[in-house]
């Protein structure tokens, strides 16, 4: 079957496209109104800037999870987080994620299902997408303040897309399985009452 010919795949396409649309296009909005050069925004900046509440709370995660592992940080800016005695790292917005979050939101919220099953699967998906981004932000803090090189030369940009999108094509198999059983007792119950 041609997937193009399917009207059900076309509708969950397009929804997809323009939510991710929104959402990408959205944020670089965001941080285009938010920065103090070009065309800033202060009331943008000051309620409705969501990367830097982001980037805020990936900082705090990184240097809550590096404490567990006594590792001590302290802020050295509103986008740097510093070893003590150590070096530190710079959270700039290529570093939110913004584009991998995106992505998420587009493909659960595209679908036609209850608006309570998407904000479960949106907010679980986001939620692991930060625990990946806060543990790659850590490993690059550490790598940084021990001289180790990245795998196989790749940057951790590379590496954090990798594992964001394994991550995504997982959650996106079981999100999937999840509709397909919600549905298969539907059918059942259709057919048997065909049947009466």
């Amino acid at each position: 079957m041609n997937l193009f010919n399917n009207k059900r795949f076309i509708k969950f396409l397009a929804r997809f496209i323009f939510i991710f649309a929104v959402c990408y296009l959205g944020s670089l909005a965001v941080i285009g109104l938010s920065a103090q050069n070009g065309y800033y925004s202060p009331f943008v900046d000051h309620y409705l800037n969501f990367i830097s509440w982001i980037r805020m709370s990936l900082l705090f995660g990184t240097k809550t999870l590096l404490k567990v592992f006594g590792v001590d940080t302290y802020y050295a800016s509103e986008y740097i987080l510093r070893k003590v005695n150590g070096r530190g790292i710079k959270l700039v917005y290529g570093c939110i994620g913004y584009g991998v979050m995106s992505f998420w939101i587009a493909f659960v919220t595209a679908f036609s299902t209850s608006l309570l099953k998407k904000i479960k699967w949106v907010l679980g998906g986001l939620l692991l997408i930060w625990l990946i981004n806060i543990t790659r932000i850590a490993l690059l803090l550490v790598a940084t303040n021990n001289n180790w090189q990245m795998p196989f030369g790749w940057d951790h940009h590379t590496w954090f897309n990798i594992v964001a999108y394994i991550a995504i094509f997982v959650m996106m198999y079981f999100f999937d399985k999840n509709l397909d059983q919600k549905s298969e007792p539907e059918k059942e119950t259709h057919t048997s009452t065909q049947g009466i």
